[in-house]
């Protein structure tokens, strides 16, 4: 009788390889969420504002409620197109400690 062959696939994990893993995840987080949180706040702002900017631009411009209304829906484009993309990653990555809202 013979010896079963040695498996072909090897997994060999390393405490070092979750140190690496560990320092690039927190070298990633410091240079990009910091970037990230000002975006989000560029866009909060952006999006509060347009209401308030077709009070006097509408009038001061000449742009008709039609106008207005493809120039909000171009705006709201990004929205559209990434949602779905998002949330499959979200789906497949999981989403971490601190995305749980309170509401």
């Amino acid at each position: 009788m013979t010896a079963a062959a040695p498996s072909a696939t090897v997994s060999v994990i390393t405490d070092n390889d979750g140190d690496i893993a560990r320092t690039t995840l927190r070298a990633v987080s410091v240079r990009l969420l910091p970037f990230l949180f000002v975006l989000y706040i560029v866009n909060y702002l952006d999006r509060s504002n347009i209401a308030l900017a077709a009070l006097q631009m509408n009038r001061a411009l000449g742009f008709s409620a039609a106008a207005y209304g493809l120039g909000a829906g171009i705006f709201f484009l990004g929205y559209i197109l990434f949602e779905v993309p998002s949330n499959l990653v979200l789906a497949r990555v999981g989403r971490g400690g601190g995305s749980r809202g309170s509401c």
